[in-house]
């Protein structure tokens, strides 16, 4: 599983680095794949898990098939910004 995240630190290709995800606290290390462009003083860096992770970010998608018109989708109704009057 490959990633694209912005550092502050220097790193070379091929570096080995830790990751580590805020929310859950888990840490795991990946190999410097690939170094782009500087925005801001942060480097564009591609990474590659040195293991198999797909749960490390928490996020989740859809299947192929899935679309709006699903079963299974749920419908939100969009949250009111007036209230009602009194």
């Amino acid at each position: 599983m490959r990633a694209l995240i912005f550092l502050a630190e220097k790193v070379a290709l091929g570096q080995t680095v830790i990751v580590r995800n805020i929310k859950s606290n888990e840490e795991l290390q990946a190999e410097v794949v690939d170094v782009g462009a500087v925005y801001e003083g942060k480097t564009e860096v591609g990474i590659e898990f040195i293991e198999a992770a797909p749960r490390f970010w928490r996020v989740a998608f859809p299947p192929e098939d899935w679309s709006p018109r699903s079963p299974e989708a749920k419908r939100r109704a969009a949250p009111s910004l007036h209230r009602p009057p009194r």
